[in-house]
């Protein structure tokens, strides 16, 4: 009977120590999991500098000679009429919200429309946002970068950026407060925001430039087509410490060092000025 009783004390502090220790583990794979692929910090050693060095897939963001962001200095700059207006039709589509730890994406669940581009259709599937921009005009920075993420039926990607300034709040991001406020430090979290109507970015300016480029983040895929308005948008001090708050703590100044150009060629779209009779 004593041996038995003996067993039976052991056994019970193993459990105990077990289940002890299952919580520990599972703390650790938690944090294993949330810990960040990349990195925007430089030095770090997932930092932009190594990004592709980290998987074979991203080699790109590393030995690539097409990638974004660039700085649009005018002394490179063609003026390219044939380029025309921006040929876009997008509409009202249901939408979540995504706190990616990197950035704040605005995902369309629905049809958001498309922008034509040389013929092709290519189709808005999400918006995200940078701080400080990523791209610059003649080596100015601005405060954030939107972008508009589109992608056409055999999966090539087009982007449109919108740059902005700290001065009045901006609409879009008006509606959006409480979502972000929902997701904030919460990695992965996602919410349904209803409606979204991305018509509310458009800007009436018609001016843009144009060049081919890469993702700004891995794996940094190259064959991007990029349109930038030249037009500079507004947003509040609080709503840039908004977005910048909700993703990971190093992920606050999201923007990617700026890339070689490697006499790749610019173009800017301006309209015919209008004749005066």
């Amino acid at each position: 009977m004593g041996s038995t009783r003996l067993l039976v004390v052991l056994a019970a502090v193993v459990a105990l120590l077990l289940a002890a220790a299952v919580p520990a583990v599972r703390a650790q794979v938690e944090e294993t999991d949330h810990e960040e692929e990349f990195s925007y910090v430089s030095g770090d050693d997932n930092g932009p500098e190594h990004w592709g060095e980290i998987k074979p897939q991203w080699a790109h963001c590393g030995k690539g000679d097409m990638q974004s962001p660039i700085d649009l200095s005018h002394r490179r700059v063609t003026l390219v009429r044939e380029l025309g207006y921006l040929n876009h039709s997008y509409s009202a589509a249901e939408a979540s919200i995504v706190n990616r730890g990197h950035d704040i994406m605005v995902r369309f669940d629905g049809d958001a429309g498309s922008l034509v581009i040389n013929g092709t259709a290519y189709y808005l599937r999400q918006l995200h946002w940078h701080s400080p921009t990523e791209h610059t005009v003649n080596g100015r920075r601005y405060d954030m970068e939107l972008h508009m993420f589109h992608e056409s039926t055999d999966k090539k990607a087009a982007v449109v950026g919108l740059l902005y300034e700290v001065g009045r709040s901006d609409g879009f991001l008006r509606k959006m407060e409480p979502y972000l406020k929902m997701i904030a430090d919460k990695q992965d979290r996602e919410e349904k925001v209803g409606v979204i109507d991305p018509r509310g970015l458009r800007s009436r300016a018609s001016v843009y430039y144009r060049y081919m480029g890469s993702l700004t983040t891995p794996p940094c895929t190259e064959g991007v087509i990029w349109t930038i308005v030249k037009r500079v948008h507004t947003v509040s001090k609080y709503q840039l410490e908004l977005l910048r708050e909700a993703v990971n703590d190093d992920m606050e100044n999201n923007a990617r060092p700026l890339q070689k150009v490697n006499n790749r060629d610019i173009s800017i779209f301006r309209p015919y000025p209008h004749k005066r009779y």
